[in-house]
């Protein structure tokens, strides 16, 4: 069994809870697998899984938009943390013998491997931007140029790449295998229902589309405005996992920004979605176009009375649409993760 070294991205749950998945499959295995994380990735596998804190590279924002140049300079002035975070993982795979590295859009442990001359496998949704033929509204093509370049400096020159996405696009190399998107067990087990209230999520409290929802015609449960309670027809609620997976499995259908793994649960259970992407971040508009383009439902950079009421009217097309939605789970990646893992350890 082989000794790896994993690096998961701490900003946002997602990297986290699909790395999971992975990581569970791994020591099922019989892998020895440290992990190396930060923020949320550390908070959420600490319970579960040997990991060493690091330091992480984060995104600014404001106002709900990504700003690139706040993101630049808050990660030249931390430098210096990262380097010894570097230094740190250095020695650490020397103790532990490590023989490959796998990262989640995690950038410290993919320099590690190339350091140390070893196998370095990704497992993203990233990587579908720069690794496959996509196409994207050209209004974006400057935020589309940013996110590729921060694609290639946070994970370049890996052995193989692991690509998750809802849909199938050419791949342009050889090193680059598409995949379902990872999903965790409770959703995949689940059986979802469909209520009458739609499950409205949001990363910051946004005032103007609660005075938008309130003026529309059916039922809101809200999470991430900063409040409780029943106001007309919203139903505002606090951060729970537990409460909001049972809104998510049975809500009449979604609005939230578009990040990949609220999106790829959503459609897993048949749920028509309408993304209002985080301005400037263009992962989040590529995920909602292609949303979009392959008709699970629509996206707008901003809402208002007109906009909602046209997805609510369109859900008939949506769920339609939804039903050839190919659902499957993790075990094709976890099938070609091992073989990988093999291949290259057995070198």
């Amino acid at each position: 069994m082989a000794n790896i070294l994993y690096g998961v991205n701490g900003e946002g749950a997602g990297h986290s809870t699909r790395s999971r998945e992975v990581l569970t499959h791994l020591v099922k295995q019989g892998h020895n697998v440290h992990v190396a994380s930060f923020d949320r990735g550390l908070e959420n596998l600490r319970d579960t899984f040997d990991v060493t804190e690091i330091y992480g590279f984060r995104f600014a924002y404001v106002n709900n938009q990504m700003r690139y140049r706040r993101t630049i300079a808050k990660n030249l002035f931390t430098a210096g943390k990262a380097a010894r975070s570097i230094h740190q993982l250095m020695e650490l795979t020397d103790e532990w013998q490590t023989q490959l590295v796998i990262t989640d859009f995690e950038p410290l442990t993919c320099h590690v491997g190339h350091r140390k001359r070893l196998p370095v496998i990704t497992i993203d949704n990233q990587h579908c931007l720069t690794n496959t033929d996509v196409t994207y509204p050209k209004e974006f093509r400057r935020d589309a140029a940013a996110a590729k370049l921060v694609c290639r400096l946070m994970t370049p020159r890996a052995d193989a790449s692991l690509v998750i996405t809802f849909f199938m696009p050419h791949v342009k190399n050889a090193k680059t295998f598409l995949f379902p998107p990872l999903l965790r067990e409770q959703i995949l087990k689940a059986k979802p229902t469909e209520g009458e209230a739609v499950l409205v999520y949001v990363t910051s409290p946004a005032p103007a589309l609660a005075k938008t929802l309130a003026s529309v015609r059916g039922e809101f449960i809200a999470y991430g405005f900063g409040r409780e309670g029943r106001e007309g027809n919203i139903t505002f609620k606090k951060p729970s996992m537990d409460g909001f997976l049972a809104d998510l499995l049975a809500a009449k259908a979604i609005i939230a920004n578009a990040g990949f793994s609220l999106v790829t649960e959503a459609l897993h259970l048949a749920k028509p979605y309408l993304a209002v992407p985080v301005e400037h971040q263009f992962e989040q508009t590529f995920n909602a176009y292609w949303l979009a383009r392959m008709e699970y439902g629509a996206w707008w950079e901003e809402l208002n009375k007109e906009r909602v009421e046209s997805f609510l009217y369109n859900l008939p097309l949506y769920r339609e649409r939804l039903r050839a939605y190919p659902r499957q789970g993790n075990d094709a990646l976890f099938a070609k993760l091992d073989s990988l893992i093999a291949q290259h350890t057995a070198k």
